[in-house]
């Protein structure tokens, strides 16, 4: 609705500007949303109205969205809490343990304001607000629902703070695990003169696999963990002669061995 009858736009709050916090906020600025943002070493995007601190960054939000660091977030939200104004939601999301997510809550609740654990889903940079998010905790629903307001794609996760960041920290376990692997063999397959091969073999596995795929290799690395222990030893003195640190091979090995155990 337009027009003097129109409810005034949601004014949200922006804590961390840099590559995902930025970018959230340009887009947020772009649905029609007033954005106030803060970082001490990132300037404002085009029509974001740099705020002086995390507090002054808050003052008249209805949304506060922290994208500071993991490591930041809890000063963060102490820093923002005599800004915020009665009724604002405070969404957190950071990558953060579980139990990071928990004490934040904590200390939002004990001062009264609507938390949500926020967990964004996939790389920002290429869909920025619309990137797949889960919310949990008291606010989940109403931080949804503003952020699908100006396009977001995000959805609620039922269950307590927390909830979405280990959503989210399971994926990354498989995810960045998988990635690390690949990015480790390729490196040892260009100091054998085979990278090509097994980039191209490595593309025909991905492309190949379905359902299925899980449970075979879940089967598989049980009922074979011997075996595989000893052939990923070997993996791993390859990869030392090639002048390659066997960080993921080695791992391979010991996750092998306790199962074998």
């Amino acid at each position: 609705m337009t027009g003097p009858d129109a409810p005034p736009p949601v004014t949200v709050a922006v804590l961390g500007l840099g590559e995902a916090g930025g970018r959230i906020a340009a887009d947020l600025v772009a649905a029609g949303a007033r954005v106030r943002g803060f970082d001490p070493a990132v300037p404002a995007p085009p029509g974001v109205a740099a705020a002086a601190s995390d507090a002054d960054a808050c003052r008249g939000a209805g949304l506060v969205l922290s994208l500071t660091t993991a490591a930041e977030s809890e000063e963060a939200l102490r820093q923002a809490l005599p800004g915020l104004e009665p009724g604002a939601c405070y969404a957190d999301a950071n990558t953060a343990s579980a139990g990071q997510k928990q004490r934040l809550a904590a200390a939002a609740g004990a001062a009264g304001v609507p938390f949500a654990d926020v967990a964004i889903m996939a790389p920002i940079l290429a869909r920025g607000l619309g990137t797949p998010m889960l919310a949990s905790g008291p606010a989940a629903a109403t931080v949804v629902a503003l952020l699908q307001g100006f396009g977001g794609s995000s959805e609620v996760l039922a269950g307590p703070p927390g909830a979405a960041a280990t959503r989210k920290l399971l994926r990354s376990v498989f995810y960045k695990g998988m990635a690390a692997s690949i990015v480790e063999a390729l490196e040892a397959a260009r100091a054998a003169g085979d990278e090509p091969w097994l980039r191209e073999h490595i593309a025909a596995e991905l492309a190949a696999a379905d359902a299925a795929t899980v449970d075979r290799i879940t089967d598989g690395t049980r009922r074979h963990a011997v075996r595989r222990a000893a052939e990923m030893a070997a993996a791993a003195d390859m990869l030392n002669e090639l002048g390659v640190a066997p960080l993921m091979a080695d791992a391979s090995r010991a996750r092998h061995e306790r199962l074998a155990d």
